[in-house]
């Protein structure tokens, strides 16, 4: 049986899918850039440790919506996940000047942690971009009050959100001696 899209469905799913396309491909022809513009005259380290208070912040917020959820105080759970996803958003919008504004910083350790550094950086990267589209169905659905849809979802979002945001600060620990 064909199953149809809702009228709100019909909008917000190709959204969400242009989104979950366009977010990751924007951010990698932002790392590729040929010549920076630093918009806001911001010096190389602010903009990552403002990435690992907003990522840190996300992961506390996650697990106290899951706690909410947990304990069924779902306008708590709900207002947490919202603030977690604003947070993220802002993020996003500051990663994105972040690549405008800096070159790259290389990572420069040796030894054991180096494998672990470029194991953890790529997970997120790769999760990363994941994670866009499970985010936004997550809260569409949620929002829109389609449990069901939202909590078997939501089963796959949590922990590839939670882990992005961690890895997000455990990033920028790894750094933090090159910036």
């Amino acid at each position: 049986m064909r199953k149809t899209l809702t009228k709100s469905d019909r909008i917000a799913v190709p959204v969400i899918i242009a989104l979950s396309i366009l977010v990751p491909v924007l951010v990698l022809i932002l790392m590729y850039l040929p010549e920076r513009y630093n918009i806001f005259g911001a010096q190389t380290g602010t903009f990552p440790f403002f990435h690992a208070v907003l990522n840190g912040s996300t992961a506390i917020l996650l697990m106290l919506g899951y706690f909410f959820m947990s304990i069924k105080e779902y306008k708590l759970h709900r207002n947490v996940m919202i603030t977690a996803f604003v947070l993220s958003a802002i993020f996003l919008v500051s990663y994105v000047i972040s690549k405008i504004s800096n070159d790259p910083v290389p990572y420069g350790g040796e030894g054991i942690l180096r494998p672990v550094y470029f194991f953890i950086l790529i997970t997120h990267i790769v999760l990363s971009a994941i994670i866009v589209p499970l985010v936004l169905f997550t809260m569409y659905r949620g929002l829109t009050g389609e449990y069901q849809k939202h909590a078997k979802i939501a089963r796959w979002t949590f922990p590839i959100w939670s882990y992005v945001a961690i890895t997000g600060v455990l990033v920028y620990i790894f750094m933090f001696p090159y910036y």
